[in-house]
């Protein structure tokens, strides 16, 4: 069974995840090829849950292999840094839906998994890969994995989904007569149940006609700068000029001014957006009980948060885990206080007595964290943080 490593996959200028943005802001695809990619460790634990789903998928629909094997390429999974019991769960979901798939169709369908789809047709240069296909009777149903929860991603109109599909569509013509198209995202962490969304195919070609001058506009790096919610992954989202020029008003008229702030702009813009979050974010409570209290704010409304689970007796819950065989030391974490912790348990003397003055508690150095110039605190220094380091494991 041969996976390529999904980090080292090409991408595509105009990529289908990216068509949310780029067809909104035309001239963003090009600003961002000029701007280094940005991982993070919930990148890298996503990109890990879809190494696993296409295991796990591969193994069930094409490439069938023994327990032996399929279990040794788990515990490689698992030896992962990035790996978690929740997310294998995630991924679980995703499977379970892809393989109910099946009872869509009047016998089994044709599958791919993790499959480069080439939608160039349609815009320029254009492919990306889609997580699941299945193509049947007259019916293709393309569904996709989403294992973050930072950011819901609707179904309804997704344009990255409508462009796999056109090119899941482009794979199998002549082939299969698709005149249907389901489109699914699962995203356990966000919604409880997977989201769908069907289209003819004849009105997925429509909506690709009417991207057409867009993505080539977008292609050739041209239009306007458009602020809007597509903002949010945008690789120039802290330093896009139309982006700061929307919050604090047009600077100076200057005869050109490229699309990204420079560093002798970025103080400036640091001291006006003082204190914007907490103003934003204590309007937003103001609004909230407004709201609550019968008012109403136009174009806003107060629902229901994402709930948190709880147990409705945990001694009776634990009970029947322990009941079934299952270790206690699973159910419990223990992990020691900090010193700030320690004391307040005891006192400021007995503390100090028993801990700091035997040396037992060392002051680390704090993180680096940006301040006004005029701030009385020395100026940090990366080597001085270094020594400080060095000092503290040598005391130790």
């Amino acid at each position: 069974m041969t996976q390529i490593a999904h980090a080292e996959r090409s991408h595509a200028l105009l990529s289908a995840s990216g068509a949310h943005r780029w067809l909104r802001c035309t001239p963003s695809a090009r600003l961002e090829e000029t701007l280094p990619d940005r991982r993070t460790s919930y990148s890298a634990a996503g990109t890990l849950g879809h190494e696993i789903a296409e295991f796990k998928l591969r193994k069930h629909f094409i490439e069938p292999i023994g327990a032996q094997k399929a279990a040794a390429q788990m515990r490689k999974f698992r030896a992962n840094e990035h790996y978690s019991s929740e997310l294998e769960q995630i991924v679980d979901v995703f499977v379970d839906y892809c393989k109910s798939i099946d009872m869509l169709f009047t016998s089994r369908p044709y599958v791919l998994v993790e499959q480069q789809v080439d939608f160039s047709h349609i815009v320029p240069e254009g492919f990306g890969t889609a997580d699941f296909i299945a193509v049947g009777d007259d019916l293709m149903v393309v569904a996709d994995l989403k294992t973050g929860q930072g950011k819901p991603v609707p179904i309804q109109g997704n344009e990255q989904m409508r462009l796999y599909a056109l090119g899941a569509l482009r794979a199998v013509a002549g082939i299969f007569p698709v005149s249907r198209v389901r489109m699914a995202i699962v995203q356990p962490k966000v919604y409880d149940e997977p989201q769908e969304d069907e289209i003819t195919v004849e009105e997925l070609e429509r909506w690709a006609e009417e991207i057409k001058p867009i993505a080539q506009l977008a292609y050739e790096g041209k239009g306007e700068f458009v602020v809007g919610d597509h903002c949010g992954f945008c690789r120039a989202r802290e330093t896009c000029r139309a982006r700061i020029e929307q919050f604090f008003g047009a600077a100076e008229q200057m005869p050109y001014k490229p699309p990204i702030i420079g560093w002798d702009e970025v103080g400036e813009v640091l001291r006006k957006a003082e204190g914007v979050v907490s103003w934003y974010n204590d309007l937003k409570e103001l609004a909230l009980a407004h709201i609550l209290e019968g008012g109403e704010v136009n174009g806003w409304k107060a629902v229901e948060g994402r709930g948190s689970r709880a147990y409705s007796n945990i001694d009776e819950a634990f009970g029947a885990l322990t009941a079934a065989g299952i270790d206690e030391a699973i159910l419990y974490e223990r992990k020691p206080l900090t010193p700030a912790q320690i004391e307040k348990a005891l006192g400021k003397k007995q503390y100090r007595e028993l801990l700091e003055d035997p040396g037992y508690v060392v002051k680390e150095p704090g993180k680096p964290t940006l301040a006004p110039i005029e701030d009385k605190r020395p100026a940090y220094s990366k080597a001085a943080a270094v020594f400080a380091a060095d000092a503290n494991t040598t005391n130790n």
